[in-house]
């Protein structure tokens, strides 16, 4: 029994000593490297002022190969997002995709009449071109507006979207699956 003791004694002065060897060793290590000189970076290249200021945004387009919606990230000037970032987003996709892979979702002629954000809800003022294509089917049309409604609230302050046709509530497109009577949210 007292040789089992004495062994266990030995075993945890062991242990003490280990632990205590590894503990200096770290420090050691530690110091040392604390002493030694980090050169700063240079890049190769100066950054421009105009490279500072470049942002990406994401804008959904309609993917040629399914019938679904696909990401376009563009980088631009965030100077071109201070003055009015909803109406700059919302132009940027009646414009269209520079992806060959992406077409337009926006109907052709329709233009931006204007956008307004009140309380977390951005009002958007289409014009009748926006509602006039026949037969586009209701999902082609909830494509459309998820378009508008992902792109716009990537901004902060953006928490849903109503449309409105020519300052008109209530539109719809001209099949009338699809239309514009509530405030459409994200979810």
């Amino acid at each position: 029994m007292k040789g089992k003791k004495i062994i266990m004694y030995i075993i945890i002065i062991l242990l003490i000593l280990f632990i205590s060897c590894i503990g200096f060793l770290v420090i050691n290590n530690n110091k040392k490297g604390s002493n030694e000189f980090i050169e700063d970076y240079t890049p190769e290249q100066e950054i421009s002022d105009e490279q500072l200021r470049q942002t990406n945004i994401i804008l959904y387009f309609k993917d040629n190969k399914e019938e679904k919606l696909a990401t376009e990230i563009r980088k631009i000037d965030a100077k071109e997002l201070l003055e009015n970032p909803q109406t700059k987003l919302i132009e940027y996709l009646i414009a269209g995709p520079k992806d060959d892979n992406l077409s337009k979702i926006i109907p052709d002629n329709t233009r931006l009449i204007d956008t307004e954000l009140v309380k977390g809800i951005l009002y958007i003022n289409f014009s009748e071109d926006f509602i006039k294509e026949e037969n586009m089917g209701f999902g082609r049309e909830k494509n459309i507006v998820d378009s508008i409604l992902k792109t716009v609230i990537q901004l902060n302050e953006v928490e849903g979207i109503k449309i409105l046709i020519n300052g008109e509530d209530g539109k719809e497109f001209a099949d009338g699956e699809f239309n514009f009577k509530e405030i459409i949210y994200n979810i």
